[in-house]
């Protein structure tokens, strides 16, 4: 058997050199190197912005989108929205353990696992489509992916359904990363915070900045956000379209008495919501862009344009412990934990 490189460059075709995840194509055959471990796909969770902008493409056509996600993988070797950049991530049953890997992991064949590492890098073959889920952006399909020795996961855990694990786990990074972002006392302003992963992050700051914290979440339609305030997720509820930068900082300012937010978390799956969350920071706070969906040339450039001393993170979809964090959200609150089995499982 082959020997594998840690990281799986050993699988980059073009071009030589770099990770796969930068790479544009990656070798997607199905027989294992030494450390690496394959996987039967059950079911891919798209991310959400490339999903939202495969839809778009295919014009919500099942049939189109299954025909664009099949050429992205054919050509890339990997499911890596050549839009967006992005990928998603996926459940499946291991079949099979490089001897290498074997004696370093505590997994065995027949369990059940969610990769926490993105599509955008994982080689991936898909043989058939079963069902595709638009409203959730997941797809179930017949097919097979490597794991690499690097790669992180999560073994589906009993006591909650398979497809709601995938979609919080999806998105794990960004109330794990608003756990330790957020302080007592803060306010807090999520743009997006009636999407899945807004509502996590709402659900989080709201814990963290306490009483004397203020949590003020951004959504574009009635439905959603009188969804999310019935639960009581937020302080303060605003209306408003994500791309209207000066806009939606005049309601910031409304809401905040003039002050704006400590941080702002940005959540959305549209472009050009750069402004919006630079505008509603007050100076020296902190902008968290989570979306995938962000161009971070405009970002910082647009901050040295409108001379905001801001911190801008990028949305690292990995932080410790960030798995096991955001599924106790789903223990913790049975009120959160039934939207998410409404909408996702």
């Amino acid at each position: 058997m082959k020997k594998g490189n840690k990281y799986g460059i050993h699988r980059v075709i073009d071009p030589k050199g770099v990770l796969p995840q930068p790479a544009l194509r990656i070798d997607n055959t199905m027989e294992i190197y030494d450390n690496e471990i394959l996987i039967d796909v059950q079911t891919l969770n798209v991310d959400s912005a490339s999903f939202t902008q495969i839809r778009e493409q295919a014009k919500d056509d099942v049939e189109e989108i299954k025909k664009i996600m099949k050429g992205i993988v054919a050509d890339r070797g990997k499911h890596q929205n050549p839009v967006t950049g992005s990928g998603g991530m996926l459940i499946g049953t291991i079949e099979k353990i490089g001897p290498a890997l074997e004696r370093k992991t505590d997994l065995k064949v027949g369990d059940k696992i969610a990769t926490l590492v993105s599509l955008s890098l994982t080689p991936l073959r898909i043989d058939e489509f079963l069902e595709v889920r638009p409203g959730v952006d997941q797809v179930d399909i017949k097919g097979k992916a490597i794991l690499f020795e690097s790669g992180i996961y999560a073994v589906i855990p009993d006591d909650l359904p398979e497809n709601l694990v995938l979609s919080v786990l999806d998105v794990a990074g960004a109330p794990a990363q608003t756990a330790k972002l957020v302080k007592p006392g803060d306010t807090v302003v999520i743009i997006g915070g009636t999407g899945k992963s807004g509502m996590l992050c709402l659900y989080e700051a709201k814990k963290r900045a306490g009483v004397t914290g203020k949590v003020i979440c951004i959504g574009s339609r009635d439905k959603t956000i009188q969804r999310v305030k019935g639960i009581n997720l937020a302080d303060i509820y605003i209306k408003a379209d994500a791309t209207d930068a000066v806009g939606l900082m005049k309601k910031v300012r409304e809401a905040t008495g003039g002050q704006l937010a400590d941080i702002v978390i940005n959540t959305v799956n549209i472009p050009n919501t750069e402004m919006s969350s630079i505008l509603c920071t007050k100076d020296q706070g902190l902008v968290y862009f989570f979306s995938m969906a962000t161009n971070f040339t405009k970002a910082a450039l647009g901050a040295e344009g409108v001379g905001k001393d801001v911190t801008m993170i990028i949305g690292n979809g990995y932080t410790k412990g960030h798995a096991a964090i955001s599924l106790e959200l789903m223990r913790e609150s049975q009120e959160l934990r039934k939207i998410f089995e409404d909408l996702y499982a």
